[in-house]
């Protein structure tokens, strides 16, 4: 089965774990997202189950999807240890290590880039100016950030919401 198919089927996490051999093959740096402990707060799933989680809550847009998949594929290799483990510089790792992976994986430049920049971008506020030049990327990043703040603690969501409500009425009004 194809890297598309699994993430495009109807119920992607199932799909994901009765291929995850596959997965793990075509993606050996998703092994380090298994089990690894987010100690913070707004977390209360390790990376890869966050992942998941992500994961199931989106449409069946490969984009989103696959942009999900990778989005925190560099937490563990971006950590600050503290009283409460940060993740600071992690849009950036795991952007460029999705850049090297979907080399791999014979994606096209351009479309690795576009991917590239929703994973860097999935932590950052969606401004006027961005939506303005670039709804469609807009929309998508929307979606992107919808899903991963959703599989956030429940109980650390609320401004996370008011955020994601104030930009769909802006995607709305657009």
């Amino acid at each position: 089965m194809r890297l598309f198919d699994i993430i495009m089927s109807d119920n992607v996490v199932s799909e994901i774990n009765n291929n995850l051999n596959y997965i793990l093959d075509i993606i050996p740096e998703i092994r380090y997202m298994i089990g690894f402990e987010h100690k913070h707060p707004h977390h209360h799933l390790d990376v890869w189950n966050h992942t998941l989680y992500a994961l199931s809550l989106s449409e069946k847009n490969f984009d989103v999807r696959l942009t999900l998949l990778l989005h925190d594929i560099g937490k563990p290799f971006s950590y600050q240890e503290g009283e409460v483990r940060r993740f600071k510089n992690h849009p950036v790792v795991s952007a460029n290590m999705s850049r090297n992976i979907l080399k791999r994986l014979n994606f096209d430049s351009k479309y690795t880039e576009k991917i590239c920049y929703l994973i860097k971008q999935h932590d950052s506020p969606i401004t006027d100016e961005m939506i303005n030049d670039d709804y469609d990327n807009s929309l998508l990043l929307y979606k992107i950030q919808y899903c991963d703040a959703l599989a956030h603690h429940p109980g650390k969501l609320d401004n996370r919401k008011l955020y994601l409500d104030d930009i769909k009425k802006k995607l709305i009004k657009k």
